[in-house]
């Protein structure tokens, strides 16, 4: 039995993106042949970051530029995209404080919408989920390893946070190991490294290794905005799905993918990369010269890997089979 997911980066609602909302209607974030692409999938999962809410206030973080909030309305968004569980392990779901991240869970509990990587204490933050799909349980498991004055306390709301810098925390490959212990297939999202690097930088390459030795099926990492290359077991960075922000002329972050990801419980079996073009607070499916900048910039950020790509479709895919 296989099972495919869809799982998308960096999803930003908040700021231009909510009065876009706001002005439009949440159906319009996304496009229809997006939509269509991610109903391939059996379940989507992604990075959410902001909080979802009306209230709260900004975090009193000495230094932080940027702070994202979307309406209630934004649960809509997600709802229709077909999303069932989403990380809010980032630097970003206590920005308006715990009373937003608390209505972040109510809302999206309400809309059937799985959360997992922050929580009213440590223990909830650090718990994982389990989604049973055409009958496999996939368990799911989200840290991020940066703004460590939103990390949950043992009485505190907050996110997981994991020092990632010199190793991979005894805390985590005990997780890690026990909830594959008791699941089909473990993914572990990792909001890890800083933004804007073409590459996985060092920390990050030496922590997925660590996860994955630990039990994970798949590591699925997010925060530099823009995609990386992939292994069979590690996506190292899925880049932004949907946002407001400002473009890096050379990185082209407002290029993006959606990856669809084919497992069972032996492992990854196949990775679809979908170009994505990231207008302002609205994603398409990528053409023209945005999809051949995309096929070839993840060709060249692949390689290094020894990860080889095929193309079909207007999608490029890399296959493995057991023993590979």
């Amino acid at each position: 039995m296989t099972v495919k997911l869809a799982l998308a980066g960096d999803t930003m609602l908040g700021r231009g993106v909510a009065e876009w909302i706001t002005r439009y209607g949440p159906g319009a974030l996304f496009a229809p042949e997006l939509k269509q692409t991610a109903a391939e999938a059996d379940a989507f999962v992604l990075n959410l970051e902001c909080c979802v809410s009306d209230r709260g206030r900004p975090a009193p973080v000495p230094g932080k530029p940027f702070y994202f909030r979307a309406p209630p309305a934004a649960v809509r968004a997600l709802a229709e995209l077909g999303v069932n569980a989403v990380s809010l392990a980032n630097n970003h779901a206590l920005d308006f404080g715990p009373t937003a991240l608390a209505d972040t869970l109510e809302l999206l509990t309400a809309a059937g919408i799985q959360t997992f990587g922050a929580g009213a204490t440590e223990e909830q933050a650090r718990a994982p989920v389990v989604l049973t799909v055409r009958g496999l349980r996939i368990g799911l498991i989200g840290v991020v390893d940066h703004a460590e004055e939103f990390a949950a306390g043992p009485d505190r709301p907050g996110t997981a946070y994991a020092d990632l810098s010199s190793a991979v925390p005894p805390w985590l490959t005990d997780a890690v190991h026990q909830l594959r212990e008791r699941t089909d297939i473990t993914l572990v999202a990792t909001h890890w490294g800083p933004n804007m690097v073409g590459q996985p930088v060092r920390h990050v390459r030496r922590a997925a290794p660590e996860l994955t030795a630990a039990g994970a099926t798949l590591v699925v990492g997010h925060s530099a905005h823009v995609f990386h290359g992939f292994t069979r077991q590690v996506l190292f960075d899925l880049g932004d799905f949907i946002d407001d922000y400002a473009v890096h002329p050379q990185l082209r972050n407002d290029l993006g993918l959606l990856f669809l990801v084919t497992l069972d419980a032996t492992g990854v079996r196949r990775v679809e990369a979908v170009p994505l073009t990231l207008k302002y607070c609205h994603t398409r499916l990528a053409a023209g010269a945005d999809h051949a900048w995309i096929s070839d910039r993840l060709r060249r950020v692949c390689a290094p890997f020894g990860t080889e790509l095929t193309e079909r479709d207007g999608r490029l895919a890399a296959s493995w089979v057991d023993g590979s």
